[in-house]
């Protein structure tokens, strides 16, 4: 998994020092293979979104599952939370780039084989914040 390097001048990427972010670049499936994952676990906790990733017979859970597990670790070593009370703040799929290779076929000619590519972002809170937030207003 790749993180992509911010400059100086550019925005963080999550605005807020109680959300913890997973970045997952140049995934080989489709963007809308995955966003069909991503949907059934938007807003769930950490637990429950384990449990629907590792029973799911899709081919898009494993890489997101993964994700999940980077995103609990960074939460937990930079920001001392909890795992069982992290939520899946945000969620979102993006279109990468497209590989294509040349396959050759019969008299000489070729064609394009076109292989879709996915960035995933995934973005955990601590529920607590959640709580707070709630008391105070």
């Amino acid at each position: 998994m790749l993180k992509k390097s911010q400059k100086k001048d550019e925005p963080h990427i999550l605005g807020d020092e109680d959300k913890t972010c997973a970045i997952g670049q140049y995934i080989p499936m489709s963007a809308h293979k995955a966003r069909r994952v991503m949907d059934q676990i938007r807003g769930r906790s950490y637990e429950t979104a384990l449990m629907i990733l590792e029973l799911m017979p899709y081919r898009a859970s494993y890489p997101i599952l993964r994700l999940l597990y980077s995103a609990a670790a960074n939460a937990y070593n930079n920001k001392y939370c909890v795992k069982k009370d992290l939520i899946i703040y945000k969620a979102e799929v993006n279109k990468g780039t497209t590989i294509k290779k040349s396959k050759p076929r019969a008299r000489g000619r070729s064609s394009m084989i076109k292989k879709p590519t996915c960035h995933i972002t995934l973005v955990v809170k601590d529920i607590d914040f959640f709580e707070y937030e709630v008391i105070y207003y």
